[in-house]
């Protein structure tokens, strides 16, 4: 019929946070989407846990966060380094004026279940799982992806958030840069108990060779002990003795169990990287989360970088969709709405990094400067930090014309 566009089609490569909400939003807002997930499901361990208090404001804008929380959840209100010389409480959540004034710790395959039911109540998105791309149909433009299974999808965009090993990257022939990490962390799980300390959900404690990582979870700790970059061989000829003696040394609370962690293969080795794409976009095609960008996980700020690449998307993509295909202008903004929060994170990442790294090579214990603790008494340095933390250096809003296709709710306010 003469007048009437027909909505452009998007492909989504990815159900990890930045691609599930990302297809979610576009499907709210009527547009056709596919979701592909290379597993049969989202339940993969050791993955960021951490929903943000900019997170889970914009679910609560979406009418979702309600039910979301509803499921188990560990409330975290600061974030803490414990070292040689005391405790260091870097943010306080709690002093954010915000309702969510304090980090929601849930597995992420929970979080991941909860958005696709959401999504799947939507007449116009569908979740295809076990679906691995292994080819792109066109390349300037982009028209598509092939399956493994032989299949093609059509479509007109693309959107790569298959995480820091993106076969959508690599088919793309993009390629990401290193920004210099020098740390590995080894990932186990081991039991919460009731009598745990209450309020250690975000430390990091400090020593000699090695910082540990503790977040808590419901019914559980993940526990992640550092080591030098490429220094999982000579780990793990030390063997899980070493491995316990390390972690009880420094979080004595958790020697009473560290002898269930029995072999060194129930561990979990990740590679830490800090990487991003130059240009995270092409004709048909857009690259957002880790494809774009590897952010480290300490800190843990990849979930909440990845949900605002997915809202500032959604920014450009809505209007550039309903009117058809998305041209250049619409993705390229989608980088440069996004590019300084990344930059500016991931060089913070990395000073933390060089600073351990000098650390280790001097027999020092590895731990943040010695300020950090005088300024981190200052209750206002603490507020300023956690709202830096939980919203990022750079908050994403929704745009006007967002709000009304997604019918938003008014920003929430505190009780």
């Amino acid at each position: 019929m003469d007048g009437v566009t027909t909505p452009g089609r998007t492909v989504v490569a990815g159900g990890g946070p930045g691609g599930m909400l990302l297809a979610y939003l576009l499907a709210r807002a009527g547009l056709p989407v596919t979701l592909l997930e290379r597993h049969q499901d989202f339940d993969r361990d050791f993955r960021g846990d951490s929903l943000h208090p900019w997170t889970l404001e914009l679910l609560d804008r979406l009418g979702v966060a309600e039910r979301l929380l509803e499921q188990p959840h560990v409330k975290a209100r600061q974030f803490r380094f414990r070292t040689p010389k005391g405790l260091v409480t870097t943010s306080d959540y709690g002093l954010l004026d915000t309702p969510y004034d304090y980090v929601a710790l849930m597995p992420q395959a929970w979080f991941l279940d909860f958005l696709a039911a959401e999504a799947q109540t939507l007449p116009s998105f569908e979740l295809r799982t076990g679906a691995a791309v292994n080819g792109l149909l066109g390349s300037d433009p982009v028209r598509g992806v092939t399956l493994r299974s032989g299949e093609e999808i059509e479509a007109d965009l693309v959107v790569a958030a298959d995480g820091r090993f993106s076969r959508i990257r690599t088919l793309a022939g993009a390629k990401a840069e290193s920004q210099g990490a020098t740390t590995d962390l080894l990932w186990f799980a081991l039991p919460r108990r009731d009598d745990d300390p209450p309020d250690a959900d975000v430390d990091l404690f400090f020593g000699r060779r090695h910082y540990v990582g503790v977040l808590g979870s419901p019914g559980r700790w993940q526990v992640g002990l550092s080591l030098p970059k490429g220094g999982y061989p000579a780990l793990r000829d030390a063997g899980v003795d070493y491995v316990r003696r390390e972690v009880a040394e420094r979080v004595p609370w958790l020697a009473d169990r560290v002898h269930l962690l029995t072999d060194m293969n129930e561990t979990t080795l990740l590679s830490v990287d800090i990487s991003r794409v130059p240009v995270w976009h092409r004709p048909g095609l857009l690259m957002i989360g880790d494809a774009a960008h590897v952010i480290s996980p300490v800190g843990g700020n990849g979930i909440l970088m990845a949900c605002q690449d997915a809202l500032a998307a959604a920014n450009h993509l809505v209007p550039a969709l309903t009117a058809g295909v998305p041209g250049s202008e619409a993705l390229a903004a989608i980088q440069a709405d996004r590019e300084e929060a990344i930059v500016t994170v991931q060089a913070q990442q990395v000073r933390v990094e060089q600073t351990a790294a000098r650390a280790r090579e001097r027999g020092k214990a590895v731990a943040p400067p010695g300020f950090l603790r005088l300024l981190t008494r200052i209750p206002a340095i603490r507020r300023r930090s956690a709202r830096r933390n939980g919203y990022g250096p750079v908050p994403v809003v929704p745009s006007p014309g967002l709000e009304r296709a997604l019918d938003l709710r008014p920003a929430p306010v505190p009780a």
